[in-house]
């Protein structure tokens, strides 16, 4: 399964851990990226990622997000067919850099993207039919995961 993380994700572990739903999902942030370095999963992340990424202002946080980033075997880029898909899911609410993301994601054949962001789970559940793959958090989807 290819499986695409936003910046939110790859944030998370470097995120302030005192909080509970932060700790846990960076866990599971962690752990996916592990099962993705064994070769369980197939980690895409892109351009796009590590552009968002290099706009941090924590010249630190900027260093070790881009890091991990560029870690992922598969950065895809951004093609015209990307822009128009990213267009239409505007259209549908979708927030400008999320459609982006969301367009590559598809465009790479990504079955699964992983959010941190409940703005953008909570639009993609509205449109799920008009989206090529599933939204989720990555605890939440990780603990389904788990059960099956």
């Amino acid at each position: 399964m290819k499986i695409y993380l936003d910046a939110c994700c790859l944030n998370r572990p470097f995120d302030d851990q005192t909080q509970d739903r932060i700790r846990l999902e960076a866990e599971a942030v962690e752990r996916i990226l592990a099962r993705c370095e064994s070769g369980e999963w197939e980690w895409v992340s892109s351009e796009v990622v590590v552009l968002e990424t290099s706009r941090n202002p924590d010249p630190d946080r900027r260093q070790r997000v881009l890091s991990l980033a560029k870690s992922s075997p598969n950065i895809v880029g951004l093609n015209p067919e990307s822009i128009e898909r990213a267009s239409a899911l505007e259209k549908l609410g979708f927030r400008s850099l999320d459609a982006i993301h969301l367009a590559v994601a598809e465009s790479a054949r990504c079955g699964l993207f992983l959010t941190t962001d409940d703005q953008l789970i909570r639009t993609a559940r509205r449109h799920h039919g008009m989206l090529g793959l599933i939204v989720r958090n990555p605890l939440s989807w990780l603990e389904r995961e788990a059960i099956q």
